[in-house]
């Protein structure tokens, strides 16, 4: 963090600004410099598509169960590595059994021929594999399946072509019936489509969208075009450095990765653009020397700016603790960003603002771009209200940020790529086909793979286990002769289950097959047997699994990184608890909005796995921002005001340009929901919501109004220069006896400590909800306890209230807020049985009374 001034550094960090922004031609320089790098950069790296990584975000971790014994069964059949396109054909009438079978005979000998696609390795079909018929052919023979075998790579550009002429022949040789192309093959195809078709779309509504609301904040053509030339250099800079350490295997790229880095550069750069020359704006009313001006500008909001880059860069960099693929690459590349973004804010953007001399401010000119830097009378408004009114603010969006995460009582995820396409596909037709006519299962199923010590070809544990695997619940069928490996000590089961296989249902009876197998295995006299289970629902459990690890050390450690630079930023140990605790309520009201708007609203099938993750992990890290910016100006403002001027002065110094970088971060984040892809709408939503609620909620409201209730503690255990005096003592009501208050408020504040307490420990026994008697006897006791801390401390709340009449703002904001856990409590166990996470208790059997 760069140091605070008057600090030994601080003459050596004036000389670098003096040589970076001393004159214009210095800031000629340094606009150059920029301007080559990235040149030269594009010039070496390969193009960021080209090194795209999307396979292995889709995929659970390599140490997984599922992903063992994928390899064991690519091992055992070398075939079985190629990604098969399953063509669905559909006959349709009275004759549409035969019209299906003549169709099959003709796709199967088109892709069978020596002119085929170059990546189709063979072709199973009632043609050339009769045994198979049984699974091949529905039940009313009016369907079958055609499974095409691809090699090479899904991200290649010629496998996608492969699987285009694929479609192109079947449709062709289709005659009355109707055929679609699906399968991991026809999928991976129809997404990277998906994708490429927003692509620029995106991009090109976030340029428009940015460049509207800067011209009608600024007024000024080029000061608008200023953080956009930035943002553009930084995002050249960024996309060609990752794409060389793509290429050298040092991180991951996906699609998502790149569409997120284009919105959070638009984002995150025009914010600090909007700080730097705000501040800038602010010096030029006592300073006419343009360079010294902006070099008083950026040693200013260095420190906020530069914490602010810190949050992100470490919280994306937090992502490396995560075993998800999915979460483990994503941060890095982001972080490269966001890295490149500030130093192009603190050089680029204000080295072109003086080498654009006065012109910048055309038309309005110096003069009134400097007088708008006081403030409006908005805001002017809004610090006298939360000045008047503290305690009714605090009520009000505490109550309301409360009424939103409601919605997390129908949260539920989704596993299903398929249906989170926002436009029709090919694969997506071609699901639904399979499922109408083969049944829900027959579009994944599951293979069970059982390795012992010993031989089994010649013993009846195979045959045993199969029986077992065909009695599990939710099995539809078991294929009719397991497959032996090599040396026969594996054995491979195919099962279908009769349930759609990205459900939680599926994704729940994972387990139920493993534990069968292995008690069969068993029973079978088959010692230290080893059961796995692979295929698309097994994979789909071990994400889940290790999606909701990830998910609690990424909470705990981002929360830990966030109060840290917080603690070094304000020099404070308190501050950072109640600017987490406002973290923590926006995240909760825009997860629950989130679910509400699109899952009960739009019908989403759920909310995308991964999308809480990163809602949490961005939401967090790019709203605590508008905090700093806040506390970091009030801090500034308590040298020469006391902390009830100071906090105003600040809500009024800071208000227009944080809430107009927070609009434009929202807006950016928006853009996202015009991808057509549930996680990346979703994760717009969120985000754009959930910024909005800090930029206009927390930020001018919740956070000053708490600071004018705390007074000289609001950043404790530092205590403003500029002291208050003491409140009068309040005498004791006539004719009783009072309560001392000393002795009061240590009671209020043990109950406080249990209360928290208690809490934290409902959360951790919640944690351990897939133990169901310790879930059961967790919840119980720890509900129990918080629900009897919870009334003594409000109790205690009253009292205290009653006793000390000038502290009933503070003592009503702590009522408020110890509010929340029995709330969070009861809605978390709703969400946890209403999606199974939490089963409700087995009511034990009535004796039977005796004759």
């Amino acid at each position: 963090m760069l140091p605070v001034e008057g600090s030994l550094m601080q003459p050596m960090y004036s000389r670098m600004l003096r040589c970076l922004l001393g004159s214009r031609k210095r800031a000629a320089v340094v606009v150059v410099f920029w301007v080559l790098i990235a040149g030269l950069l594009a010039g070496a790296a390969p193009a960021l598509e080209s090194v795209e990584d999307n396979a292995s975000a889709n995929l659970p971790p390599a140490a997984s169960d599922s992903m063992k014994a994928r390899d064991l069964v690519r091992a055992q059949f070398p075939g079985q590595e190629a990604t098969p396109a399953i063509i669905v054909v559909h006959g349709k009438g009275a004759d549409a059994a035969a019209n299906a079978g003549e169709a099959v005979t003709r796709i199967t000998s088109v892709l069978s021929e020596t002119a085929r696609p170059h990546h189709v390795a063979s072709v199973i079909s009632t043609v050339t594999a009769p045994d198979a018929a049984a699974e091949l052919v529905s039940q009313d023979r009016g369907a079958q399946l055609v499974i095409v075998p691809m090699t090479g790579s899904l991200s290649d550009k010629s496998f996608q072509n492969a699987v285009d002429k694929v479609r192109a022949l079947a449709a062709d040789r289709a005659g009355p019936t109707e055929v679609a192309v699906t399968g991991p093959a026809g999928i991976a195809t129809d997404t990277v489509k998906v994708f490429s078709g927003g692509d620029k779309v995106m991009l090109l509504a976030t340029i428009l969208l940015v460049l509207v609301i800067l011209l009608a904040i600024y007024r000024s053509p080029l000061m608008a075009l200023v953080p956009l030339l930035a943002v553009g250099v930084a995002m050249r800079v960024a996309e060609t450095t990752g794409a060389l350490l793509a290429d050298a295997g040092i991180i991951t790229v996906s699609s998502q990765t790149a569409s997120i880095m284009t919105v959070l550069l638009f984002g995150v750069g025009t914010d600090y653009a909007l700080i730097i020359t705000a501040r800038y704006r602010e010096a030029l009313l006592d300073e006419a020397d343009r360079p010294r001006a902006m070099q008083t500008a950026v040693s200013r909001t260095a420190e906020s700016v530069l914490a602010s880059a810190s949050t992100i860069v470490l919280a994306m960099f937090a992502l490396l603790v995560a075993v998800s693929p999915a979460l483990h690459g994503f941060g890095p590349y982001l972080a490269l960003g966001v890295a490149v973004m500030a130093l192009v804010a603190f050089t680029f953007i204000p080295a072109l603002v003086l080498l654009l001399g006065g012109s910048v401010f055309w038309p309005g000119g110096v003069a009134k771009a400097a007088e708008r830097s006081r403030g409006t009378g908005i805001w002017h408004r809004i610090a006298a209200l939360v000045a008047r009114a503290p305690v009714r603010v605090v009520t009000a969006v505490v109550a309301l940020l409360v009424v939103m995460s409601a919605g997390l009582l129908g949260y539920h995820e989704s596993f299903n790529t398929l249906s989170g396409f926002r436009a029709a596909t090919e694969s997506e037709r071609g699901q639904h086909l399979i499922q109408e006519e083969f049944g829900p299962g027959e579009i994944a199923p599951s293979t069970v793979v059982v390795q012992s010590r010993v031989d089994l070809r010649s013993s009846t544990a195979p045959a045993d286990i199969a029986a077992a695997l065909a009695g599990v619940d939710d099995v539809s069928r078991v294929g009719q002769h397991p497959r032996f490996g090599d040396d026969g000590r594996t054995v491979f089961y195919d099962v279908v289950l009769d349930l759609d296989p990205y459900s939680s249902k599926a994704l729940d009876a994972i387990s139920p097959l493993k534990e069968t197998a292995q008690a069969a295995a068993d029973a079978a006299g088959v010692k230290d047997a080893t059961v796995l289970v692979a295929g698309e629902t097994a994979q789909s459990a071990d994400i889940r699994s290790a999606l909701d690890r990830d998910t609690t050390f990424l909470v705990l450690l981002v929360l830990a990184i966030v109060t840290a630079v917080l603690i070094l930023l304000l020099r404070s140990l308190l501050a950072p608890l109640y600017l987490v605790a406002t973290l923590l309520l926006s995240f909760l009201a825009t997860l629950g909005a989130t679910t509400f708007f699109t899952v009960t609203v739009l019908g989403d099938e759920g909310i995308g796995n991964r999308v809480t993750a990163y809602i949490f992990v961005f939401l967090v890290a790019l709203g605590v921002d508008y905090n700093i910016f806040i506390m970091s100006r009030f801090k500034q403002e308590l040298r020469t005001l006391p902390p009830a001027k100071a906090i105003s002065a600040a809500l009024r110094r800071t208000g227009g340009v944080v809430s107009s970088a927070g609009l434009i971060l929202a807006a950016t984040f928006a853009v996202l929901m015009t991808q057509p892809i549930r996680e990346l709408f979703q994760f717009g939503f969120a985000m754009a919501f959930g910024i909005l609620l800090d930029t206009f909620l927390i930020r001018p409201l919740l956070v000053p109004a708490i600071v004018r209730l705390l007074g000289d503690h609001a950043l404790w255990p530092a205590r403003p220069r500029h002291k208050t005096p003491p409140a009068p003592a309040v005498a004791p009501p006539a004719g009783g006896t009072a309560i001392p208050a000393g002795r009061l408020l240590r009671a209020f504040t043990w109950i406080a400590v249990i209360e928290a307490c208690t809490w934290a420990g409902l959360l951790i026994g919640m944690y351990f909800k897939y133990i169901p008697k310790t879930t059961e006897l967790g919840v119980r006791i720890f509900g129990t306890l918080h629900g009897a801390a919870f009334i003594a401390y409000v109790l205690l709340t009253v009292l205290v209230a009653i006793r000390l009449k000038w502290r009933l703002g503070r003592t009503t904001l702590f009522a408020l807020l110890a509010a929340i856990p029995p709330f969070m409590t009861v809605a978390f166990e709703m969400w946890a049985r209403h999606t199974g996470r939490l089963t409700e208790p087995t009511p034990a059997p009535r004796p039977t009374p005796s004759p």
